[in-house]
C-alpha cells in the first residue's frame, strides 16, 4: 500500500477523475458486487452466514486498534478529544457530502471526537475479471490508497494532525472484504490510527 506524500488539498477534496463504466456487473467468490448510478451500495451476499462471519472478524480488527489508540492516548493526555478526519465516497463528480458530513458530525460529537479537514473522492467503478470460487478480488471502486482524498487523509494521519478517520460505513472504504482489512491494518500497526464507523460491519442481533 503507498503511503507517498501528496499536495495539500485543502479541507474539502473532490477527485478530478470522472466516474466512468457505471453498471458494471463482477462476480466474486459467491458474492455480485454492483457499480450502480446511485450512492455506493454493498455487495448483496448470496451466503448470509458467511458474509455475517466475516463482517464480525473484520469488526474485531478495526476494534482492536481502536482500544489501543484510545488506550496510548489515555496514558499521554486524557483531556484531549480524539482528532479524527471525516471522509466520504460520492457517488459522481456532481455530488456534494453535505449530508455525510452532517452525521459524521453528529457522530464525533457524541463519542466526543474533535473533525479535523473533511475530505471525499468520487467512487470510480473499476473493470475486473474473477475466477469462479476465487477468494482473490478487488473493490468494485477505485482502491482507497489510489484515490486523491484518502491519500491526504493518510498522509494528515502520518504527519500527526489526526489519530483516524471517520466514515458512514465501510462500503466508502472497500466492499472487499481483504482490500478492507488491508487498509484498517495498515493504519492501525503503522500510525497508530483507528477507522470509526457509524455503520458498523457487523449486523445488530435481532431483538
Amino acid at each position: 500500500m503507498s503511503s507517498r506524500d501528496v499536495p495539500e488539498l485543502g479541507s474539502d477534496v473532490l477527485s478530478p477523475v470522472a466516474a466512468r463504466g457505471l453498471d458494471r456487473k463482477t462476480q466474486a467468490d459467491g458474492e455480485r458486487l454492483v457499480a450502480s448510478k446511485g450512492r455506493p451500495r454493498r455487495p448483496r451476499a448470496l451466503q448470509p452466514s458467511k458474509r455475517q462471519s466475516h463482517a464480525g472478524q473484520l469488526h474485531k480488527v478495526r476494534q482492536h486498534f481502536y482500544r489501543e489508540v484510545v488506550g496510548t492516548r489515555t496514558r499521554r493526555n486524557a483531556d484531549q478529544p480524539l482528532r479524527l478526519l471525516a471522509y466520504s465516497l460520492v457517488p459522481s463528480p456532481g455530488a456534494h457530502p453535505d449530508e455525510d458530513w452532517g452525521t459524521l458530525q453528529a457522530e464525533a460529537e457524541q463519542h466526543g471526537y474533535a473533525i479535523g479537514a473533511r475530505l471525499h473522492d468520487v467512487a470510480v467503478p473499476v473493470p475486473a475479471t474473477y475466477f469462479p470460487g476465487s477468494r482473490i478480488g478487488r473493490s468494485v471502486y477505485t482502491p482507497p490508497w489510489q484515490r486523491p482524498g484518502w491519500r491526504e487523509a493518510e498522509r494528515q494521519i502520518r504527519d500527526g494532525f489526526a489519530e483516524g478517520v471517520i466514515v458512514l460505513d465501510r462500503h466508502n472504504i472497500s466492499s472487499d472484504d481483504d482490500e478492507y482489512h488491508a487498509v484498517i491494518k495498515h493504519l492501525g500497526e503503522r500510525y497508530q490510527a483507528l477507522v470509526h464507523l457509524v455503520i458498523s460491519e457487523e449486523p445488530s442481533a435481532p431483538t
